[in-house]
């Protein structure tokens, strides 16, 4: 009995080691001896590269990006072009490519900065503690994402569709890299508002920082109507700013009423 109840406790002192190690970023196991990267890179074949990969650079992942979003002609298009693309290295640790939720006839799209270690386990952007606070602060003012009618509708998708390790900021090269595919996403989807929530869309918008001088303050990106607003996750550390975020839904819905 003694034994069998070590091996147990044995077992979910390495689960909780093992989970720790993911949600922390590790994307592989060390081994005991070195690994010359160079020398398999040169062993493993390239995968077929597809019309729009073919036609630019291999030397150029943003030009290959921008090829590859032009194509997409409808959001399901666009969901299977990122699934497949395999340029940035955030891929590599992630468990899943987390693409949308909500209505994609939405009025409204919510734009956030990346998923975290439970959108990623999901498979679904603001599933997270961070994610209930967004729900509710739309519910005040009558939106969700459940919602089948667009005028009462969001839609919701991140810059990143990929955890970065440790839910460390995306940094100005990977934001780069995948704003061919939201700037496709946002054509397609073609929503009358949008929303970002944090500093890594609003710089991938406007090319602006600094998410607590600009919030509030109507701007305009792509040839919609952009609101920025303070991130929930933010709002959850700093409680005393649900005030301010308060007057920007408020904002939002006089917008959406005029």
């Amino acid at each position: 009995m003694g034994i069998a109840t070590d091996i147990a406790d044995d077992w979910h002192a390495a689960l909780a080691a093992l989970t720790w190690q993911v949600d922390a970023g590790v994307d592989e196991v060390i081994g005991d001896m070195p690994v010359n990267r160079y020398e398999l890179a040169a062993q493993v074949a390239r995968p077929v590269p597809t019309p729009a990969e073919a036609s630019v650079l291999p030397d150029d992942p943003v030009a290959v990006a921008k090829a590859v979003a032009g194509q997409a002609q409808t959001l399901e298009e666009l969901r299977g072009a990122l699934a497949r693309f395999d340029l940035c290295e955030l891929k590599k640790g992630a468990r899943n490519t987390v693409f949308s939720d909500g209505n994609p006839k939405a009025r409204v799209l919510v734009l956030g900065e990346a998923p975290g270690a439970e959108e990623d386990r999901e498979g679904r952007p603001f599933v997270g503690r961070a994610g209930q606070l967004l729900d509710r602060m739309f519910a005040a003012i009558g939106l969700a994402r459940t919602s089948p009618a667009p005028e009462t509708a969001l839609y919701i998708t991140n810059v990143m569709p990929w955890r970065p390790p440790a839910n460390r900021d995306p940094e100005a090269a990977e934001i780069a890299l995948m704003l061919p595919f939201v700037e496709r996403h946002i054509a397609l989807m073609n929503p009358e508002v949008i929303v970002v929530m944090g500093n890594t869309p609003l710089f991938a918008l406007t090319g602006g920082k600094g998410i607590l001088r600009a919030r509030g303050t109507w701007t305009e990106a792509l040839g919609k109507p952009l609101l920025p607003m303070t991130h929930p996750a933010y709002l959850l550390r700093n409680p005393a700013a649900k005030r301010e975020a308060w007057a920007d839904l408020l904002s939002l819905q006089a917008r959406l009423k005029g």
